[in-house]
């Protein structure tokens, strides 16, 4: 085939846009195992540091704070908890769902033993901690 044949150049960018959804679904929604073994998922995660504080924000549309829970082990910030399917999915024909759903657990490495948040807010769908710096 030509290189300016319609097939060739189609073929070619679907392909692109095959790979740029699975380095997005991988970058974004890590498939991993908990430490009990049942399959989960990771949320995103930012981090960043400003003067005297570290911030974290996780993404977790749909997750309750009654279905969250934050702790420390070790040096490590464990952030867990469970997404439900959204009530619609339950009733009506799925079309799509990208947003996971079922346990999810994200650990962050490297943090001071024992650390706690001064400031813990569950809003617009992210999780955002503070953590004082020192």
């Amino acid at each position: 085939m030509k290189a300016d044949d319609p097939r060739t150049w189609m073929w070619a960018r679907a392909l692109e846009v095959l790979n740029d959804a699975e380095r997005l679904h991988r970058q974004f929604f890590h498939l991993g195992r908990t430490v009990s073994r049942r399959p989960a998922w990771e949320p995103p995660v930012d981090i960043f540091e400003v003067e005297g504080a570290l911030h974290v924000v996780v993404a977790l549309p749909g997750v309750s704070a009654e279905r969250l829970r934050v702790h420390s082990e070790g040096n490590a910030l464990v952030i867990s908890g469970d997404r439900s399917v959204p009530s619609g999915g339950r009733a009506g024909t799925i079309h799509r769902m990208e947003i996971p759903h079922g346990h999810f657990e994200r650990r962050i490495e490297g943090l001071p033993p024992g650390l706690e948040p001064i400031r813990s807010e569950l809003r617009d769908g992210c999780l955002f901690l503070t953590f004082p710096k020192g």
